[in-house]
């Protein structure tokens, strides 16, 4: 849905921005929000931030109303269907779910990420080539802020 660069430029900004949501799960971070628009949730940016992993490894929530497809410009359409995506990387998408309104596709983000905190998301899954070194700190992160609830 988008690029590595547009990612990046998210990541290297570190934006957060107040959000109509409701707590979310630890780790994850409002990291963009659109008045009436797109809404962008971050896990551990503090973690996946170039320096320890690749920026594109910032596992990311996007909620937004725009074409699911991944050509250029698709994204700028508006449909009436708001999208959920989970991605590990920008070409690594692990679930989508539509929904009618953006009220309920925020409400979707909200469950995403905490049956992502969960550990209920098998990230493995999403990979053609596993990377052992993210996993592993994935799975570090995951049951150590399990184990603070």
């Amino acid at each position: 849905m988008y690029g590595i660069d547009e990612r990046e430029a998210f990541v290297s900004r570190r934006r957060t921005t107040s959000m109509s949501l409701p707590s979310l799960p630890p780790g994850w971070r409002v990291w963009n929000e659109e008045t009436g628009g797109r809404v962008i949730l971050a896990y551990r940016p503090d973690v996946f931030n170039a320096d320890a992993f690749p920026a594109a490894c910032l596992p990311t929530i996007y909620v937004t109303n725009g074409s699911p497809r991944r050509r250029p410009g698709a994204g700028s359409v508006e449909t009436d269907t708001w999208q959920v995506t989970l991605f590990f990387e920008p070409e690594i998408e692990a679930t989508t779910t539509q929904y009618d309104s953006r009220e309920a596709a925020v409400a979707g983000a909200t469950e995403t990420a905490q049956s992502f905190a969960d550990g209920e998301i098998d990230y493995r899954e999403a990979y053609q080539i596993p990377r052992e070194e993210y996993f592993e700190k994935l799975d570090e992160l995951i049951d150590h802020e399990q184990g603070e609830r």
